[in-house]
């Protein structure tokens, strides 16, 4: 009885596309359906497959055809607030790109895949970042977005739905976070400035190191830096000049005294000290 009644309907319908009367439904029967598009078919609420793109005609009164939109969509998943992983509350939003790659299955399995996308990524969104620390969600942000892409693509495919792409827009932190944040990053630039610094004065005792041994075993080469230096004062014009005495001329003096003084001693005896001298004698020792 049932295919008996189907197979009257699908005559009726076939009748009614015939002249004269047939010009008064082809606006019902024609149907055209553009390139980015498919037409799924329903005749006597049975599915028949999907249509297009072009021009096609389908049974008035007997076939039905819901449009699919097969290009790219872009959704924005409103914000989220989340508590990560090492107990941080964060605000992000994000944004995901999803096309129909089976119009029959997106039709009839789902009711709404666009609301139906748009909540398995709020939910994936949370769940991901509840399993994240904060770090690695301001830092291996590439990853999480491959997390959230391949969880919520398993979630759809079976609806027909394919999401090629999911990306965290922006993440709100706590202002008293932000703070921490930037304590900690000024610490670090500090640190990396003390090691810098300790590593340049540890490199410049090394040279100076090396310098002093060439230096004292060529004593002519501490002249030349004298001598250098010398130029190098005189020509910023300064009234005043220092003049270093190398210690070697005084010991030098100090050697031919030492030598004089047995000699002066054993040709005559001598004389005894005056008070001032014993005094300043005295003076000088302590």
């Amino acid at each position: 009885m049932e295919r008996f009644v189907r197979a009257m309907l699908i005559a009726l319908g076939v009748f009614l596309l015939i002249p004269p009367w047939g010009f008064f439904v082809y606006p019902y029967a024609v149907r055209i359906v553009q390139e980015y598009e498919r037409g799924v078919i329903f005749r006597l609420g049975r599915l028949m497959g999907a249509r297009g793109p072009g021009l096609f005609f389908i049974l008035p009164v007997v076939e039905r055809m819901v449009k699919v939109d097969l290009r790219i969509v872009t959704m924005d998943v409103p914000s989220q607030e989340c508590i990560t992983r090492d107990n941080v509350t964060v605000k992000v939003n994000a944004v995901i790109y999803f096309r129909v790659t089976n119009p029959e299955d997106a039709v009839v399995k789902i009711l709404d895949h666009f609301r139906a996308t748009s909540q398995i990524s709020q939910t994936s969104l949370r769940s991901v970042l509840g399993q994240s620390d904060l770090d690695e969600l301001l830092s291996e942000r590439e990853r999480i977005n491959q997390r959230l892409t391949q969880i919520i693509d398993e979630q759809t495919e079976p609806w027909g739905v394919k999401v090629s792409t999911v990306e965290v827009k922006d993440v709100e932190l706590p202002q008293n976070m932000q703070r921490a944040i930037a304590r900690q990053a000024e610490a670090e630039r500090e640190r990396r400035a003390k090691v810098i610094h300790a590593e340049g004065e540890f490199q410049a005792a090394e040279k100076l190191s090396e310098a002093g041994r060439i230096m004292s075993a060529t004593p002519a080469t501490l002249q030349l830096r004298f001598l250098q230096t010398l130029t190098e004062v005189a020509s910023e014009r300064n009234s005043t000049i220092v003049f270093p005495v190398p210690i070697d001329i005084i010991a030098a003096f100090l050697d031919r005294g030492r030598a004089a003084a047995p000699a002066a001693a054993g040709a005559s005896p001598a004389p005894p000290a005056t008070e001032s001298e014993a005094a300043f004698e005295v003076s000088g020792r302590m």
